[in-house]
């Protein structure tokens, strides 16, 4: 079976909005808002959108996307900004995958 990748989060310098899929309102309110503080500064530093989602397997990936005539868009600093939030927030990011897959996959799967 083929399954879809799963939104967590993400936020547009764009539209200056944060979104957190409905399907994980049940994480601690404490994770909520650390997720949301770490999407938001990465778009207001960095520019562009952020989106972090769980791929077939359960793992987080970071999505990055800019406007194609964005000038003001960091690649370079995307880069940067993406190995430093996977390392400082390694715990968190470890806790959610784990979490996912208990929680969402073993439904699936049954």
């Amino acid at each position: 079976m083929n399954q879809e990748e799963v939104v967590l989060c993400g936020s547009s310098a764009y539209t200056k909005k944060y979104y957190l899929n409905s399907d994980f309102q049940k994480l601690p309110q404490g994770i909520q808002d650390e997720l949301k503080l770490m999407c938001v500064l990465y778009t207001e530093d960095v520019g562009g959108t952020l989106t972090l989602k769980f791929d077939e397997d359960g793992e987080l990936i970071f999505e990055t996307a800019a406007d194609e005539g964005d000038l003001l868009y960091d690649e370079i600093g995307s880069v940067l900004k993406v190995k430093q939030l996977q390392n400082t927030k390694q715990e968190l990011l470890e806790s959610l995958e784990m979490y996912y897959k208990v929680t969402h996959q073993i439904n699936v799967e049954n």
